[in-house]
């Protein structure tokens, strides 16, 4: 999933932590524990057991555990297959495993879609 340009693991929101409000991160964050609040970063990873109330916006996003808010990526998007999004998903490249649950609205044709992680 990283591909060229991307940078290493470098923000962990683990299993057991709450954070509420916008996270804004350059590179890469894992969440584990809970989000109730929109996340930008360069990619972000939702493990099994991570919770994101809220809107996320990326080059690529992958989720493991359960989103309930819009994905935004430039690159893509890809739901596991123990994973559960509810929302709308906006990205050139969509992949649902067998397994997953996506309630919504998914659009991957159109123009690139432009994310950044300013900070």
């Amino acid at each position: 999933m990283f591909g060229k340009g991307s940078r290493a693991l470098e923000t962990i929101v683990g299993d057991g932590t709450l954070v509420a409000g916008r996270l804004t991160v350059k590179g890469t964050v894992r969440v584990d524990g809970t989000v109730e609040g929109d996340i930008q970063a360069d990619w972000v990873v939702v493990g099994e057991p991570g919770k994101v109330r809220g809107n996320i916006a990326a080059r690529g996003i992958l989720v493991g555990g359960s989103v309930e808010g819009n994905l935004h990526a430039a690159e893509t998007v890809e739901l596991a297959a123990k994973s559960s999004t509810a929302g709308e998903i906006l990205t050139p490249k969509l992949t649902i495993a067998e397994g997953a649950v996506f309630e919504g609205h998914a659009r991957m044709k159109g123009d690139a879609v432009t994310v950044s992680a300013d900070a």
